[in-house]
């Protein structure tokens, strides 16, 4: 296109160099020459003038290219590879074919390092079985590959004066035994290097192992998933301190398979270090009960660095000058502070006032005084906020010495007043947000903090409440979806509460579940509800009103459009209708 704009006057030599820019061959990186400019690129000027145009362009490059290497295998090729170490390994070598099928599928370096030594242009089968006629491979090689080695890993594990697996039969018995009891063989390198006696196993020693985790209650995919994390559980005697774990946690409610579902393959578990967390947390004041409502709302904390959260978490107050005895005062005062989002908070807080560059004296006390402060409500970092101080760092310190409430003032997140900050009781806001757990409230989202400002009480409070509608004969699940439709049905007393449901199944003679579908119904006034249903009662007996209107008809409607339907209706209607609103005041 571009050389079409060009007038015919410009001579073919000049059409010529340009077609050679177009053209122009790609150099290989690294190369001495200069690279010529690419079409993207190509800056042509162009002046007009009374003359004919003329086009600059750039010398030619007289370099002949370099041609790249391209150093991948074809997916044709890596199947033929596949295809012909199979068959080396199940009908030349005796594998099982099994096992022949998973070396040959997963093990993509050992393929690649095959590929370089037969040339490609021939038949990759043939090349490759004309190859392992005349030179027997290293079978560990593809061997530990398949097990998830890498290649740096696998080099200093390859066992010396060996060559063929036969030639270790009890690695291969040991393997199989793993295999059968279902452990994936794609994971089975984690354990090679952490514990590779295992495979040194005489007959029998392996499976007596598993099955004795079996026998202590847990499930085969428990076991299965306990060896892949941690693969020293095998080594020697029983694991003692994963017994204890296991115990303390069945003390605490939880079922043996309970761990099982918090488990990953990418980490290992220090089971001595979880022990230790368990026992520290009895140390500082948590109760069985309090434990258990922790690791069911955060499992994460126990099982993420097997509890090293927590003495990170220490370490870090020991730093700052607190005494231990200060430290376990502060937990037992605000066991909320272990959970995951208190302790970002906590640490973000803590990096804040150090970056800063306050004392580490007036940290600890401002941790010491508004720790539960620090960890409820998350801060924005310290180069936003000193750009309110044109980056001074020592006036911000001086500010928050003045008054460590105008930390909260100038970093928090949180559109809460500082009045209202301070004025909420951490243990309440604790137990409140416990309950909203319970309900299915996912900490720290924003539907549970919207719950917490629409729910009034205390936890216990709030238990009590839903306790009441689940004694009166609602099913649980049912009266969740209500509380979550109609949030301020739990504001109300029990006794309120009691109160409304006696006048549904008294005046309209319904069920309770009748409720289920309109769950406002506890939020109304109860002097509304007795005089609507006291009038519609008294319909029903003259025989003026249908007999089973929902209890959304009856209330949801305007005060007017009650007295026209439901009241003047009937000649009496009126006269009945003051009757009682004057008994409704007088009693």
């Amino acid at each position: 296109m571009l050389i079409r704009k060009i007038r015919k006057s410009v001579s073919w030599k000049m059409i010529s160099q340009l077609n050679h820019l177009f053209i122009s061959p790609i150099y290989e990186k690294g190369s001495n020459s200069h690279s010529p400019q690419n079409f993207s690129s190509l800056n042509i000027r162009c002046f007009r003038s009374s003359h004919n145009p003329k086009v600059s362009v750039p010398e030619s490059t007289t370099q002949t290219p370099i041609s790249l290497v391209v150093n991948k295998i074809s997916r044709v090729t890596r199947t033929d590879a596949q295809a012909a170490l199979f068959d080396y390994l199940h009908c030349t070598r005796g594998f099982n074919y099994v096992d022949a099928e998973h070396i040959s599928k997963n093990s993509p370096h050992f393929l690649q390092s095959l590929l370089s030594k037969v040339d490609n242009d021939q038949d990759i089968t043939r090349a490759l079985t004309r190859f392992f006629r005349y030179h027997p491979i290293n079978e560990f090689e593809p061997f530990l590959e398949s097990l998830g080695l890498s290649q740096s890993e696998l080099t200093s594990m390859l066992p010396r004066n060996l060559m063929f697996l036969s030639d270790d039969s009890v690695l291969l018995d040991n393997y199989h035994v793993l295999c059968d009891y279902g452990i994936p063989r794609v994971k089975m390198g984690k354990i090679y290097k952490e514990a590779s006696e295992i495979f040194g196993y005489d007959y029998g020693v392996l499976d007596m192992k598993l099955r004795a985790y079996e026998k202590l209650g847990l499930s085969r995919s428990t076991v299965i998933k306990l060896v892949t994390c941690s693969p020293t559980l095998l080594l020697g005697e029983m694991n003692s301190e994963l017994i204890k774990v296991l115990e303390k946690l069945k003390i605490l409610g939880f079922e043996n398979d309970w761990i099982g579902g918090y488990l990953s393959n990418r980490h290992s578990y220090n089971w001595g270090r979880m022990l230790h967390t368990l026992h520290f947390l009895n140390e500082v004041g948590y109760s069985d009960e309090k434990m258990a409502s922790l690791f069911k709302m955060n499992p994460a904390f126990l099982f993420e660095g097997s509890g090293k959260r927590i003495y990170v978490l220490v370490g870090q107050l020991l730093k700052l000058g607190l005494k231990m005895n200060d430290i376990y005062s502060l937990f037992c005062q605000n066991p909320n502070i272990l959970s995951l989002k208190c302790a970002k908070n906590l640490w973000q807080a803590l990096y804040f006032l150090l970056e800063i560059g306050l004392e580490t004296e007036i940290i600890a006390n401002i941790v010491s005084i508004h720790i539960q402060l620090l960890g409820s409500h998350s801060l924005k970092g310290p180069k936003t906020v000193l750009r309110g101080f044109k980056g001074d760092k020592c006036r911000l310190c001086e500010t928050i010495k003045e008054d460590p409430l105008n930390l909260f003032r100038l970093a928090s997140k949180s559109k809460v007043s500082l009045e209202q900050m301070t004025s909420q009781n951490p243990g309440k806001l604790f137990e409140k947000t416990t309950f909203l757990l319970r309900l299915g409230y996912l900490e720290n989202s924003d539907e549970m903090a919207k719950a917490l400002k629409q729910f009034r009480g205390r936890g216990d409070q709030l238990q009590e409440r839903f306790d009441c509608l689940v004694n009166a004969g609602l099913d649980c699940n049912v009266v969740i979806n209500m509380i979550k439709q109609a949030p301020t049905a739990l504001n109300q007393s029990k006794n309120v509460l009691e109160k409304k449901i006696d006048l549904l199944k008294t005046y309209l003679g319904y069920p309770v579940e009748s409720i289920a579908s309109f769950p406002s119904y506890l939020c109304y006034d109860v002097d509304r509800v007795h005089l609507r249903f006291s009038m519609y009662a008294w319909l029903k007996q003259k025989g003026a009103a249908k007999p089973t209107l929902s209890v959304s008809t009856l209330l949801a409607c305007s005060d007017a459009r009650f007295v026209k339907y439901f009241v003047d209706i009937h000649p009496e209607g009126p006269a009945m209708w003051e009757n009682l609103k004057s008994s409704l005041q007088s009693s």
